[in-house]
């Protein structure tokens, strides 16, 4: 493993950190811990005896500010690892371009005062892009740290029915995020006492748009799952002994998030259990990046690789 492929994975590593924080903070409502300021916290650069929101919140935009410039140094050293033209170039440059967003994202946030007890659509919508936005920069570094050992990069000449079913997953998994995050937005807002009484609140006539997007995720999980289930099948199927630890690592995370979906339900969705459930679905969007791009790598895949039910890995 080269040093350069060694840092993205770090990278890789530390953004899921910052992620998974960023989503303590949204569940314990700290997000107005530094009020409506920005990039200041409470008016001034370190606040003196903050509270527990506070410190919370500051230490987010820490650990998010130097996530910034680790994604910044990630791209100086892809220019420098890799050659020109190559798509580890490209993907270390769409994190930057993601994480900068994800600045914007979380600035909108804190200075529109979308944070806390809010619970208006415009913070539902800002909480979608978020997610999808999220998603797509710890996918972009992962792809970064798939290609650092590639010299041919990605290979997509006749490529076409599993290129189609890989980015049919990943759209199916972003909808599934998307309606985790209102999920769990409703689960802090609206907390339930019994399963029955959640249900009740999302069926609810005039029920705010956060519990009626609760009531869909557990059945765009499903779906989500079932396409994946069947595209990991298909590489199983392929039988290429190079892509079967990468389909049996996405079977095992997607068995582990179905499972973990239920228990956060049976359990009232607690705040490690949301903090949990996450951190299996950013694995899985990791396992899926990591199995497209060593299926469509040239130095991955065998010459002849027989077909399964029309999708060739």
């Amino acid at each position: 493993m080269s040093p350069f492929r060694r840092f993205a994975l770090a990278v890789l590593g530390y953004n899921v950190a910052v992620t998974l924080w960023g989503a303590f903070v949204r569940a314990t409502g700290s997000g107005a811990g530094c009020g409506a300021h920005w990039p200041l916290c409470n008016g001034v650069v370190v606040p003196r005896s903050p509270s527990v929101e506070t410190a919370i919140e500051l230490t987010h935009r820490l650990t998010s500010g130097l996530a910034l410039l680790s994604v910044v140094a990630l791209v100086i050293l892809a220019f420098r690892a890799l050659p020109r033209g190559h798509h580890g170039r490209r993907a270390a440059l769409c994190a930057a371009g993601f994480i900068a967003l994800e600045a914007l994202v979380g600035a909108a946030l804190v200075t529109f005062g979308w944070v806390a007890k809010d619970g208006s659509g415009a913070r539902a919508g800002v909480m979608i892009v978020h997610l999808v936005n999220t998603f797509l920069l710890l996918g972009s570094i992962a792809l970064t740290a798939a290609l650092a050992d590639r010299p041919a990069g990605l290979d997509l000449h006749e490529r076409g029915p599993f290129a189609a079913a890989l980015g049919l997953g990943l759209a199916t998994v972003l909808v599934s995020g998307a309606t985790g995050a209102m999920a769990a937005l409703g689960d802090t807002l609206f907390p339930a006492r019994t399963v029955g009484e959640g249900v009740l609140a999302e069926l609810r006539g005039g029920a705010p748009l956060v519990l009626r997007l609760r009531l869909v995720h557990p059945f765009a999980s499903l779906a989500s799952a079932l396409v994946l289930l069947a595209l990991a099948r298909a590489v199983l199927q392929a039988r290429d002994e190079r892509l079967r630890p990468h389909a049996l690592w996405l079977i095992g995370l997607l068995l582990l998030q179905v499972a973990g979906g239920a228990l956060s339900v049976a359990l009232l969705a607690p705040v490690w259990m949301q903090i949990a459930h996450l951190a299996v679905a950013d694995l899985t969007w990791i396992a899926l990046i990591l199995l497209g791009t060593a299926a469509l790598s040239p130095a991955e895949r065998p010459a002849a690789a027989p077909a399964a039910d029309g999708v060739r890995p």
